[in-house]
Formats: C-alpha cells, structure tokens, sequence
C-alpha cells in the first residue's frame, strides 16, 4: 500500500512539474504588434504581472510569479517601458526583466536647432511636454545649477540615448554635460576680440546659421569679427528671424526695420542670447578665425558664400549671383 502511494505521489510530482515545465515555456504569439508594458518606480511584482497578464503578454499569472520569486526578480524590478513582439513566455518575459532589457530612445540634435526645435524633437522622441524644456530657458534656478545664462546654445547637438521615461530636467542635464564634455579644453587663455566664454557660444550660433559647410565657418567667423572690432552693426539675417520667433517664408526688407533685441540690423554688437545650439566646429571658428579683412558675404545659391572687402564689391558680388542664377533659371 505504502509502494503504491509512493508511486501515485511521485507521478502526480512528475505530472505537475511537466504541466509547469510546459506552461513556464509556453509561447503567447502577440504577432507582429508591439505591446508595451511600463514598470513605474515602486510596482510591485504583483502589479507588473498583473499588466503583463491584461495586456497579453503572457497567460498565467502564477508562472511569473512562482518563478519571479525563487529568481529573485521580484525584488529588483528595473523601472523602464519593456516592449514585447512576436512569442513570448513566461520564462522570456522574466529574462528581459531580469536583464532590465527596457526600451531606450534614440534623440538626435542638430547643429543648429533652437530651442523651440530642441524642445519639439525631444518631445516627440522622449514623450515629453515640451514646454517644460522651453521653460528651462529662463529658469534661473536650474541655469544656476550649471553655471549657464540660459538654455540656448548650451544644449549640444548630437545623439543621445535615454531610457524612456526619463524626466526632462535629467534629459537635459545630460546635453549640457554633453556641451562641458565637448568644450573642456577648447578655451584659450585669451579669446579674440576680448569676448567671454558666453559671447563666443552666442556668435558661434550665428555662424553655425550662416554656414552649410564647417570649412567656410572660420572665413564666415572673421567678417563678423571684423565688423565686431570696427564697431558695425553685424546685420545678420539669422538674429532677425529668431527674434520673430523663426519663419516659414523668406526674409523680407520690411522684417529688417522690426525692432527686436535680436535685429543685428538696428542694434550693434551681438544679441543678447544665443539663436541655436551651435557645434563644436561653429565654437572652434569663432576661436580661431581666418585672418580677413572681409566685412561682407553673400550666399552663391550652392550653399557657399562669396566674401567682400567693401560694401561696393559686396553689391557687385550680390548682382553677379542675380545674375547667374537668372541665367541658370532660364
């Protein structure tokens, strides 16, 4: 009798750990939709397998919950959005917790991006308000913090990656170390023209504006040197449109007599911000401009400029370019 109870208990412990082997790796096929699970900081497990579970991730709630506990994974959940596609099982979906295999964000910036941009292409990627980055612009407190006047031109252009679900003080946080990072070490001891580290990001801008090409932004950073030493307005088209917060339609003369605090056509010296996040190589020209005696450009219509040493060879230049492109027009 004793044998025999033995054996019912042995196949009844055999049976049930095959029927959990077999649910533990049994696959739930979703396709080829993506499903997203969110673990916020402080879910429990229960929580997390209960959103698992509801959103069609997995179909038995004991088979992660049994095994999240011997693992240990119950314990150190890794907040993160966790997306799942394709087949998955209890046993794969606890790997990828375990791993804290959440999603992470790719953000890139531009050269050249204002703030607005910034603040819309970090919005979109990141899921984020907006107008909490652009607010950051002005506020004192958070600029304190890194030492900084303000949001523009401090936010540098490159790719990032966040975990979603990053806050937006911690997203930006990491651009401007990103800036320190890429700037340690490009200051001389005396910059040209006697500008501060500020007024160099703040002219950078302009240039990286200006330029299409990195090889012209040195030509391109000594007229607006020139003129900054000879005392003239640096009637950059750039400044007006940021200060009529960006256009989508050419630059017209009437725009030119709009007061703004970023009109460089009524007001000499330089804005009082930044108009963009400029790069590395806008920075290094106007740190190292080419020796010119230019005070004018004008753009080809390549996306390259013609430079000029008087306002009568800047006119010429301008009617040659109207001219040539006239001629390529018909």
């Amino acid at each position: 009798m004793l044998r025999k109870t033995i054996i019912v208990l042995l196949v009844v412990v055999v049976v049930a750990t095959a029927y959990f082997g077999i649910s533990y790796i049994r696959e739930v096929d979703i396709g080829e939709r993506t499903i997203s699970v969110v673990v916020a900081s402080g879910d429990s497990f229960h929580a997390v397998a209960g959103k698992l579970l509801d959103s069609g991730v997995v179909s038995s709630r004991p088979m992660l919950f049994y095994p999240a506990r011997w693992r240990g994974i119950d314990r150190k959940l890794v907040p993160g959005r966790y997306d799942f596609t394709g087949k998955n099982s209890c046993r794969t979906v606890l790997d990828k917790l375990e791993r804290g295999d959440f999603v992470t964000v790719r953000v890139t910036i531009i050269e050249g991006a204002p703030i607005w941009k910034v603040a819309a292409i970090i919005a979109e990627r990141m899921e984020v308000d907006s107008a909490d980055i652009v607010a950051l612009n002005t506020d004192s407190v958070f600029l304190s913090t890194h030492s900084i006047p303000c949001l523009e031109g401090y936010i540098f252009p490159e790719t990032y990656f966040f975990p979603w679900g990053t806050g937006v003080r911690d997203i930006v946080d990491g651009m401007i170390t990103m800036y320190n990072a890429k700037t340690t070490g490009v200051w001389p001891e005396q910059i040209v023209g006697g500008l501060s580290r500020e007024e160099v990001v703040v002219l950078a801008s302009i240039v990286e504006a200006e330029a299409r090409f990195n090889e012209e932004k040195p030509r391109i950073a000594s007229v607006y040197h020139n003129r900054l030493r000879r005392n003239m307005k640096l009637d950059a088209d750039p400044t007006v449109i940021y200060g009529l917060g960006g256009l989508d339609r050419p630059l017209y003369k009437r725009d030119l007599r709009k007061k703004s605090d970023f009109n460089t056509y009524l007001k000499k010296g330089l804005p009082p911000t930044p108009i963009n996040s400029p790069g590395l190589a806008a920075i290094l020209a106007v740190l190292h401009p080419e020796e010119t005696d230019y005070l004018f450009f004008v753009a080809d219509g390549t996306g390259r400029h013609r430079f000029s040493r008087t306002n009568a060879e800047h006119n010429r230049a301008r009617r040659e370019i109207e001219r040539e492109l006239e001629k390529g027009e018909s």
